[in-house]
């Protein structure tokens, strides 16, 4: 068991933990190398060994306390059936929508598709880099999942309306959250130690979507991971209320955006908290950078509190600032 579960079990530990979304990506210059020669992204997440290397390459160079997969959300919809390719500067592009295919794909298809990421889970929780360092598997929010498979690109600033009049909406959401449970045990069995739900577009909702389009689901899927009696961190980014999102849910800890107000999230919330801090300010001077990363550990002081950011690590950032930032964390008392 690594320093993560122990924090979000609220077992005595010495430092605060420390991983980074997105750390394993455009910022290391290791990475970048082998991106140049697999040009194909989803072929990347679906390469056991390379992706294995990926996953590694943050714990090899920063003291960080998690590997966190390589590998994407959109492999779930990949694995249905529908069309999926990453275009340089313009992000995901999903293909059509055809209803019978997915609804009618099959466990055992699903599976295949996916093995790759469950031999990537199984080759990595066994190699020595990970002596003590938990492994966090992870899978999209069935809400982001619906909203990426159905706009087919990223939704940008608002979703289409006719999104939530689609005649077929439950019988997806049925497939999706059946295929997201299917992909979270088989993580869990090959290795993962722990399990985070992105709802990257939780923040597009209006309150009184909240209930059918996030709680509902995401409560289904807390329920299944728990019951495989491994933790779950949920970030729900952008919600209106993280405290009423964890009274509801009751994720085993909660992942916080840089655009909610840490002190108010200390003050409401019991459970583990994990992140907030803006990635943008891994940009700045080192003392200003600092000043940031000071000022979440000090709000989180008497809290439970992995750090992390709300954002994934942006490709800008230099690594020698995620190495101070993390000998800082780890030397914080």
């Amino acid at each position: 068991m690594g320093i993560l579960k122990d924090c979000i079990n609220k077992k005595k530990i010495d430092s605060t933990p420390v991983w980074f979304m997105r750390q394993a990506g455009r910022y290391l210059p290791e990475f970048r190398e082998i991106r140049s020669k697999n040009t194909d992204f989803i072929n990347l997440c679906l390469n056991p060994e390379l992706s294995k290397e990926i996953t590694l390459q943050p714990l090899k160079r920063f003291k960080i306390d998690a590997a966190i997969i390589f590998s994407d959300i959109l492999l779930i919809p990949y694995a249905l059936g529908q069309e999926l390719k990453f275009v340089k500067n313009l992000g995901p592009q999903l293909g059509e929508l055809n209803i019978e295919r997915i609804i009618n794909t099959s466990d055992n298809e699903i599976q295949n598709k996916l093995n790759p990421v469950y031999q990537l889970i199984n080759i990595t929780s066994k190699d020595s880099t990970m002596n003590n360092k938990d492994l966090i598997g992870f899978i999209g929010a069935t809400w982001t999942l619906f909203v990426y498979m159905l706009n087919r690109t990223s939704p940008k600033k608002k979703v289409d309306e006719n999104i939530f009049n689609n005649p077929d909406q439950k019988k997806i959401f049925k497939k999706i959250i059946a295929t997201q449970k299917l992909h979270i045990k088989n993580q869990i069995d090959n290795g993962a130690s722990l399990i985070q739900i992105f709802d990257s577009w939780a923040g597009l909702l209006t309150e009184d979507k909240y209930e059918k389009y996030i709680y509902q689901p995401t409560i289904e899927l807390v329920e299944y991971v728990k019951s495989l009696g491994v933790e779950v961190i949920c970030f729900p980014r952008g919600i209106k209320s993280y405290k009423e999102f964890c009274d509801i849910v009751k994720p085993s800890a909660i992942n916080i955006d840089y655009e909610t107000d840490p002190k108010n999230i200390a003050d409401n919330i019991n459970i583990p908290i994990q992140g907030g801090m803006n990635p943008a300010h891994l940009l700045l001077e080192e003392d200003k950078m600092l000043r940031s990363a000071r000022n979440y550990l000090e709000i989180f002081r008497n809290h439970n509190y992995i750090f992390n950011l709300g954002h994934g690590v942006v490709p800008e950032t230099n690594p020698e600032t995620i190495k101070k930032l993390v000998d800082f964390v780890k030397g914080y008392k």
